[in-house]
């Protein structure tokens, strides 16, 4: 089976040896999301609220340049900074992924790239038709 690179400007560019996404049939796999804004490459700072914004407007893209739609996507992880936000986060995640929501894992971690406080990875089916 073909594996299928993934890149889109309306997502932040790799900041490291790694793509945005990879295509592999009908299955997409991104990389995790930061808050970065794409046009800039500069972080969204505050709260929980305001970056998990970010994080899914990119994942969201990521997904959307696959082929791949919020209701096609079949996991997550997420991974959180303080596991204390793990409201905060879910109340904007649930924007964008409640409607069909994805099996996922959250987890609390000791650091992030950039000192950020979430990141989102997906899994996701390519919508087709």
């Amino acid at each position: 089976m073909e594996k299928t690179v993934i890149a889109t400007t309306q997502a932040p560019a790799a900041i490291g040896p790694y793509v945005q996404a990879t295509r592999v049939g009908d299955l997409v796999f991104t990389s995790g999301q930061i808050p970065l804004i794409p046009e800039t490459m500069e972080l969204v700072t505050g709260s929980i609220e305001l970056q998990t914004e970010q994080v899914m407007q990119n994942l969201l893209a990521v997904l959307t340049a696959a082929g791949a739609t919020a209701d096609s996507v079949v996991k997550t992880t997420c991974f959180l900074k303080n596991i204390e936000d793990f409201a905060a986060f879910n109340g904007v995640y649930a924007k964008y992924l409640g409607a069909n929501a994805p099996a996922r894992s959250c987890v609390e971690v000791a650091r992030l790239p950039k000192d950020v406080l979430v990141e989102v990875e997906a899994i996701a089916l390519v919508v087709t038709g």
